[in-house]
């Protein structure tokens, strides 16, 4: 059966949701509309990890190869505390620029046949008509607010303020800096997205903001205090800013339900993470997997919502989990930063535990470096158990003849 569909966003959920279903049926009628004009988005680069790279190779391999052949690798993490510096290895991390990926995403749609209106914003007094209109319209949905009430939208916001700029330095790992000042600490992450440049999200408490007095200065100013501050990092390049309201506070979006006739909510317009854990386009793409599985295994539009909405809730959870926790550990920065930089680096890779907020730091550092290396004797006794059953029963053969 070919439907209509709207898509009201032309972010990577919209734009990879309109391909996944003009993939399993390409008599689909597709129509994407985005408010902005064609090439023009917020942000710098995205990070994802392999598994996310391993499920869109299963879901459209065309635009998975051109994805990962534009991004940047890594698999070390480096931390700056002061004039100390610790790195790590780690899991291999990948980067790509958001336009970047929108223009392989938009490139794909179009060769499918998926009709692409840019500079065309929809409101919910003029929804086109379709059989499924899909609300990919980000935090600020027009859709969703109009429906609030419906939804259930409940938003919270954190305590520490933060900028989200680029840099032509490219980092060979996904870096941290903490740098004190003397109205407390401001601190960034930084991960390369292409071979010309990086992310840098800086971060900070709403009272080291106006100690700095990076609340009041102009885009000039404030990037000129941040480049001296994090010169160490920055090896005299240059820190870009981009739009969008200076120093807002993250806010956590839920919803309590996801779809409303057939009207349905993806990425962002149905929840959004704290950034700390890299996951929102990681999410918001796996959200347009699972809808497009859901509409392609269910007969009904109504079955296909209600099952999206079941298994995307469910599997959020542990990242909505993560999210709160890791949010929580930079608010509580101070309680951190004076352990030595090897065993602060090591809880910064724990923020995401639930126990970590109740245990004094020294002591989850040995618990945890205790359990690691009990871990790695379960590991070896379940590698030698096979082994040593086997030399035992060689042995008894060998005796008793």
């Amino acid at each position: 059966m070919c439907v209509k569909v709207v898509c009201v966003g032309g972010g990577p959920a919209g734009l990879y949701l309109a391909i996944l279903l003009k993939r399993q049926n390409p008599a689909h009628d597709i129509t994407v509309h985005e408010r902005d004009p064609e090439g023009s988005t917020y942000g710098w680069g995205v990070t994802y990890w392999r598994g996310l790279l391993d499920r869109l190779h299963g879901h459209d391999p065309e635009s998975a190869r051109a994805i990962e052949e534009s991004s940047v690798r890594w698999n070390q993490g480096v931390a700056h505390v002061r004039d100390q510096v610790t790195r790590q290895p780690g899991d291999e991390g990948h980067g790509i620029g958001r336009h970047r990926l929108l223009e392989i995403l938009a490139e794909r749609a179009r060769s499918l046949g998926v009709r692409l209106e840019f500079e065309s914003e929809v409101t919910a007094a003029d929804l086109p008509g379709a059989d499924l209109v899909v609300a990919a319209d980000g935090v600020h949905s027009a859709l969703r607010t109009h429906h609030a009430g419906h939804f259930g939208t409940q938003l919270e916001e954190g305590r520490n303020r933060y900028l989200w700029l680029g840099t032509t330095k490219v980092f060979d790992a996904f870096t941290f800096a903490f740098v004190e000042t003397g109205h407390g600490w401001i601190w960034c992450y930084g991960y390369a997205y292409s071979g010309e440049g990086s992310t840098c999200v800086m971060e900070c408490s709403p009272e080291t903001l106006t100690g700095l007095g990076l609340d009041r200065a102009d885009e000039g100013e404030g990037l000129a205090l941040l480049e001296k501050l994090f010169a160490s990092i920055l090896d005299g390049h240059p820190l870009i800013g981009g739009r969008g309201a200076p120093w807002p506070a993250f806010r956590t979006l839920t919803n309590r339900t996801w779809h409303r006739d057939n009207l349905v909510l993806l990425g962002d317009a149905a929840h959004t993470t704290h950034y700390s854990i890299g996951a929102g386009t990681t999410l918001a793409l796996e959200d347009a997997m699972c809808l497009a599985t859901a509409l392609r295994e269910h007969a009904t539009l109504p079955a296909a919502l209600a099952a999206y909405e079941r298994q995307r809730s469910s599997e959020l959870l542990s990242a909505q989990s993560a999210a709160r926790y890791s949010a929580q550990w930079y608010e509580n920065l101070p309680r951190y930063i004076h352990l030595p930089p090897h065993r602060m680096f090591a809880l910064l890779g724990q923020r995401h535990s639930p126990l970590l907020p109740y245990v004094p730091p020294q002591l989850y550092y040995g618990i945890d470096k205790a359990a690691g290396q009990l871990e790695v004797l379960r590991r070896l006794k379940r590698w030698l158990g096979p082994r040593a059953a086997r030399a035992l029963h060689a042995r008894s053969t060998a005796h008793r003849s």
